[in-house]
């Protein structure tokens, strides 16, 4: 085989680098197959607003995550498994088991704890088999369910509360019914298009009658409104049917009402308690079914926030007990007149479920997702098990190995290592680091023990991980809590953006409405920019109403929201901000152009969510806007070569109601650019003239950044924690010429020689890289019967090792698609040879891993065979140099092969004494065989002191050796 044919795919990507790539081209998906998602953590449990647990099975529970879909647990809370993916995703509002045949789950999409970056779900969904597989099960664009009520002896009979789309109006709202199993809704009861229905109840007693909340709430991207005309409670005694008021009976509150939550006794059917949002809300309580009604407590600590909470539990055996669920989680014995506090794992309590037979078993959702108790409240299960983390942004540093930065909503912010030197990723390999929970992180570029992070109302810190200092630095030291944006000297997002000059690591920038730059680690600040937002008065006043105000910078507005220096040319900074304006500066910010889209292709006051700076081009960047908070779901991507004198709107691809949350560009490949959705990944060769899903086995859950570090993509999820693929060299080969090869083997990058494996089993940890040489290959069609093998060879040409499909296929991992395959060199080599039933104590067989340098793969087929150079590096942080490396690689190698010696002798002599045994015993019948015998036993007696002096024969178990001595073999193996 020539140099050429061995190296040709080096060729290949010489002429795309050049530019020679068809901007039509487009890979078929199977030349992504190889490539997977695995998620690292952390696992702490993001919010649930979605929990139930199931009559008669006191282990089993299910739980809705906001973004993360639905999880099911067996054993009390102790290990989570996701049932959803495959089906569907994103935010849960309900879950419901029915009562008469548990196998039946029905759930609603969509969150009611409408918070900032609150997300939206994908209609009803049903299971008839315990959650092994669903089935559509229509309100397709309801986008929030927030109840789900199944008639106790059918569950074909079944009614859900619609809250519809939060950012506008929406006829899809209300109570439906469905007598069906969910085939077919009948909406009965609707009140305007801007007022769903949030809470929905069914007498225990009688399944006839139900209460329903319906709820006028509206968020903007500048405010949050709950309550006004439409909200009120309802109720029904004939199936929901018909309804009639209950908003105006005696003793309830004057208007404006609000959210609404409503509880029944199931000891005394005809009492039923109301938390209300109003001027004068509170606790209110019927005895008479909802016809009279007195309120019983006013505290705020119940209703404070209201949007965010009020929901009311009734005891299943108490008729004076009752739940509420605020900030903490309150319980009262004296039928709702006081409350006492319950401890919990978590703060901020959205969803409980009480065992109706036993009220001690109980499920609460909260901002740290799920947990279980079985003693009423005095104990709970963990939710350091669920990876539903959410998180805004992601960055990473240049720690060796890089580390994963992130800032998690209802969390602390956190650092997590991508990779171990153990077989997951767990607790003990991430930690809280500066900021808080809704900001952007920057670690330092020369010291990553240095962060910088943001939080809301503007808080700015420097934290010292080296020696746990934590400094405020906020560009203007204010604390601005319940404000307004226009009573602000600077107006800062709940998600203001901080970064450091990818040009000196001694700048570093910040934005509010300006933008600011420090050079002394923010002791001081200069404003370098004027107020590059549209300014308007109209969207700058407190956030609320028309009951209750919120102002925690989430609805600041006419903010920089995007920000970025090009990493082509010092100085060029780019700004965009959450109301439609995009700013560049050519001279490190003393002047500003507007250089906004027409609003013939990017609408008006579109937010500015994302933006990357070209890293080819100076005058270039990539934009991702989104309309979603104007109730418009379309995606919005632009791109600018010219300094933003021309755009181009980049959609052609993505889904219609996928809208675009970010864009990133590749270093390597120019034109290899990705884009996060609210539904998934989305990947384009063309600098996005043609968009493809690209989201392979990642689930359907909102993404919010992405970055990419060592050839490795890394994605934050709003609701799935953070995932990273590993390796995504083969993309910048992929051309139409490539994939047209019968057998291609893609340059792979460098690999490092480090500890740690993967274990995909855990359910509580997350998975590591995969330790190794990454080595992707790929075959235009799939072989035919033909043997595939795999060869790695040093620098020399000398073989190591040799894998081959066929039988050993799966044990090998080399497997045959057409398309793209992986193949993971654990970089050892063949190990020492054994035999079986073997045990060995504080030893093993593996061979040595190989020394840094150069190497090769072989791939062939048939008579086809490729061949890649690929390299092995040093681990940086180690003390060794390359002779000691190799002089230890040299010693265990001669380990190895005298281990092999050891092991074939007792091999050998295990196949001689096979012999001797049957002709000693076939002689004993012979006369005057005495000395052949005697000679055999004298030749085994010889044998077995050789063998057991080699090896401990009487290890039967694996703990034997602490019993019986270990032998030169073990010695061996343990050196």
């Amino acid at each position: 085989m020539s140099w050429k044919k061995r190296y040709s795919i080096g060729m290949v990507w010489a002429g795309l680098a050049a530019g020679a790539v068809s901007a039509s081209f487009q890979p078929e998906p199977s030349w992504f197959q190889g490539l997977e998602y695995r998620c690292i953590g952390p696992f702490r449990g993001g919010r649930s607003a979605a929990v139930t647990g199931v009559n008669d099975h006191p282990m089993l529970y299910y739980f809705g995550a906001t973004g993360g879909g639905v999880w099911k647990t067996t054993d009390g809370g102790g290990q989570w498994t996701n049932i959803s993916d495959g089906y569907f995703g994103g935010s849960i509002g309900a879950v419901t088991v029915s009562e008469w045949d548990p196998n039946v789950i029905y759930v609603g999409g969509g969150e009611k704890t409408v918070r900032g970056n609150v997300s939206h779900g994908y209609g009803v969904w049903k299971s008839t088999d315990g959650g092994a597989s669903w089935v559509r099960s229509g309100l397709e664009d309801s986008r929030r369910i927030s109840r789900i009520r199944i008639h106790p002896k059918d569950p074909d009979l079944v009614y859900a509360a619609v809250m519809g789309h939060l950012f506008g109006p929406h006829e899809e709202r209300g109570v439906y019914k469905s007598v069906d199993g969910g085939k077919t809704w009948r909406r009965v009861l609707f009140v305007n298009p801007q007022t769903g229905a949030v809470d929905l109840i069914m007498d225990p007693g009688n399944p006839r009658i139900l209460y329903a909340s319906l709820w006028r709430v509206l968020r903007t991207p500048y405010s949050l409104e709950s309550g006004g005309e439409g909200s009120g409670l309802w109720k029904s005694t004939d199936g929901g049917e018909t309804w009639r008021s209950l908003s105006s009976n005696p003793g309830m509150p004057e208007g404006p009402l609000g959210i609404i939550g409503i509880a029944v006794s199931p000891v005394s059917p005809e009492r039923v308690w109301a938390i209300i949002e109003a001027p004068e809300g509170g606790v209110f309580r019927s005895d008479d079914g909802g016809s009279n009604w007195k309120r019983i407590n006013a505290e705020r600590k119940l209703r404070q926030r209201a949007w965010y909470y009020t929901r009311i539990y009734a005891d299943p055996l108490n008729e004076d007990g009752v739940y509420v669920l605020n900030v903490q989680f309150w319980r009262s014995r004296d039928g709702g007149h006081t409350y006492e506090s319950i401890r919990t794992p978590h703060g901020d309590h959205h969803d409980l479920w009480i065992d109706p037979q036993n009220p001690l078993r109980m499920i609460v959702g909260d901002d740290g997702g799920a947990q279980v108790s079985m003693d009423g409240g005095q104990s709970w299960s963990t939710y350091y098990n669920q990876p539903t983390a959410q998180f805004y942004r992601v960055i990473t540093d240049n720690h060796f190995p890089y580390r994963i930065y992130g800032a998690q909503q209802d969390n602390s912010t956190v650092r997590i290592a991508h990779r171990t030197g153990g077989r997951a990723i767990t607790e003990r390999d991430w930690e809280p680091t500066a900021g808080g929970e809704s900001g952007w992180l920057a670690p330092h570029p020369l010291n990553p023990e240095i962060v910088y992070g943001g939080s809301y109302g503007g808080l700015l810190v420097r934290r010292n991980h080296t020696t746990d200092e934590v400094r405020d630095i906020n560009v203007w030291p204010d604390n601005p809590m319940g404000h307004g944006a226009k009573d602000l000297r600077y107006r800062f997002q709940w998600n203001f953006p901080i970064f450091f000059s990818p040009h000196d690591p001694n700048i570093l920038y910040t934005a509010g409405n300006h933008l600011f730059k420090t050079t002394d680690e923010g002791q001081s600040w200069q404003i370098i920019s004027p107020d590059l937002t549209r300014n308007d008065p109209l969207k700058l006043g407190p956030s609320g109403g028309p009951i209750t105000k919120d102002n925690t910078s989430v609805e600041y507005y006419c903010t920089i929201f995007a920000a970025a220096e090009s990493p082509v040319q010092p100085g060029i900074l780019w700004a965009g901000s959450d109301d439609g304006l995009i700013h560049v500066s050519r001279d490190h910010g003393k002047t500003w152009e507007n250089v906004t889209p027409s609003v013939k292709i990017m609408p008006e006051w579109i937010q500015i969510n994302s933006i990357e700076a070209h890293p080819f081009i100076a005058g270039g960047l990539y934009v991702a806007a989104t309309m979603y908070k104007s109730d418009d779901f379309r995606p919005y991507l632009y791109k600018t070569t010219d300094y933003g004198k021309t755009w181009k709107k980049i959609v052609r691809g993505i889904d219609e109601r996928h809208f675009t949350r970010v864009i990133r560009a590749d270093r390597t490949r120019p034109g290899l650019l990705f884009c996060g959705t609210e539904s998934g990944i989305y990947i384009s060769f063309n600098d996005g003239d043609q968009w493809m899903p690209f989201q392979r086995n990642l689930p359907v859950v909102p993404v919010t950044d992405l970055t990419l570090k060592d050839h490795d993509l890394i994605v934050a999820t709003q609701g799935r924690s953070f995932w990273v693929m590993d390796d995504i060299t083969p993309l910048h080969h992929l051309v139409p010429e490539v994939t047209k090869q019968k057998i291609v083997l893609f340059p792979p990058r460098p690999a490092w020689r480090l500890r740690g494996g993967r274990y995909r089993g855990s359910l509580t940890a997350g998975e590591n890289a995969p330790g190794g040489v990454i080595l992707h290959y790929g075959f235009h069609a799939k072989p035919d019967k033909e043997t595939v093998q795999l060869k790695i060879l040093d620098a020399e040409g000398r073989l190591i090792q040799t894998f081959s499909s066929g039988s050993d296929a799966a044990r090998n991992g080399l497997f045959l698609e057409a398309g793209l395959n992986r193949f993971v060199w654990d970089m050892r080599y063949p190990g020492a040879e054994s035999f079986p039933g073997m045990i060995l104590w504080g030893g093993g067989t593996q061979g040595p891993p190989a020394v840094p340098g150069m190497y090769e793969a072989r791939l062939r087929t048939g008579e086809d065979s490729v061949s890649v150079m690929f390299e092995i590096k040093a681990d940086p942080r180690s003390s060794t140099n390359q002779d000691g490396l190799e002089a230890q690689f040299g010693f265990l190698i001669e380990i190895r092969d005298k281990l092999t010696e050891t092991h074939r002798a007792v091999m050998d002599i295990r196949r001689i004494r096979e012999q001797i045994v049957p002709i000693t015993d076939q002689f004993r019948s012979w006369p005057g065989a005495d000395s052949v015998i005697a000679l055999g036993q004298d030749i085994l007696k010889r044998l077995r002191a050789v063998e057991e002096a080699l090896y401990q024969t009487k290890n039967q178990s694996r703990q034997d050796p602490l019993n019986y001595p270990i032998r030169l073999n073990n010695r061996l193996s343990a050196l």
